[in-house]
């Protein structure tokens, strides 16, 4: 795998509403994208947003932010994606609105001729049969690693639904709980790492914990841990785990090693908590970043 090797991104793009008035861009599938474009690389975008003044600004955003848009594609019967975020106890509660603009990514725009490289998508996106059947034809013609990257929102998921999913992936991100709604057997964090890397036969599993870091294991059952500093500032954690993501998957595509990875991916995400919302629109908030990491 070489440092050129194509990126698609797939999945929902929407607003964040904050209790103080305020609205962030967010969606997982859009955060990395956003990140990653910020970061150097250049990830093709795959969504639908809506004809309305939300999708307009989403659009200009990614204009000012040189995303690619050519595989994002206009929808004049939904809206755009929101959700309202409630902040309980320090951590973010989601009341994310059904029948948006991405639950209805079309497979009639995706092209027939098939995509190269690293296929990232989540799953909140899955809910909706149409943005379903969508990946489904991007994922028959596909050649490549696939990144799954897994946030079950209640209720829009399905065990029954998610499990597949994982098959036919090669790496998996989730948080804790989500590995023990999905694999709850055996108890205990590293059995049930090993037992769903083996169970879905996964090159690479990554499962984050919050405050106390993340763990990734591979084939060779090597257990890596990271954990944040204790004087990590927060205003937020929305997104945290999409930044993760976002430079684990960076970290694949340029085959860093994976404790740096790791080590990397959790001061990447201890930064961005200290900012509201999953995205930040300021240039220099990367730059550090892209300086340590050349």
């Amino acid at each position: 795998m070489n440092n050129n090797e194509p990126l698609h991104i797939f999945g929902e793009v929407l607003f964040d509403h904050f209790p103080d008035g305020s609205r962030v861009l967010g969606g997982a599938p859009f955060n990395v994208a956003w990140h990653l474009q910020a970061l150097g690389l250049s990830p093709r975008f795959i969504s639908r947003i809506g004809d309305d003044a939300s999708g307009q600004e989403v659009a200009a955003l990614m204009d000012y932010w040189g995303m690619r848009k050519e595989a994002m594609h206009l929808g004049h019967e939904h809206p755009t994606g929101s959700v309202r975020v409630l902040i309980e106890e320090g951590e973010p509660h989601y009341d994310i609105i059904a029948e948006c603009a991405y639950d209805f990514i079309d497979s009639q725009f995706v092209e027939e001729k098939g995509t190269q490289g690293i296929l990232y998508h989540g799953t909140l996106a899955l809910r909706n049969p149409v943005a379903r059947s969508a990946l489904q034809t991007i994922k028959a013609s596909h050649h490549g690693k696939i990144f799954v990257d897994i946030n079950l929102r209640p209720p829009w998921w399905e065990r029954e639904s998610v499990l597949p999913l994982l098959r036919d992936a090669h790496w998996v991100k989730l948080n804790e709980a989500e590995l023990f709604q999905l694999c709850p057997e055996p108890s205990g964090l590293e059995p049930a790492m090993w037992s769903c890397c083996e169970r879905f036969d996964l090159d690479l599993l990554v499962v984050t914990r919050g405050a106390k870091g993340a763990v990734a294991c591979g084939r060779r059952h090597d257990f890596i841990a990271v954990k944040p500093a204790e004087s990590t500032p927060v205003v937020d954690t929305v997104g945290a785990g999409d930044a993760f993501a976002a430079i684990v998957l960076m970290g694949l595509s340029k085959q860093w090693a994976m404790a740096l990875t790791l080590e990397r991916a959790q001061a990447f995400a201890s930064t961005l908590v200290g900012k509201r919302g999953a995205t930040v629109c300021d240039g220099l908030f990367y730059r550090s970043f892209n300086e340590q990491w050349r």
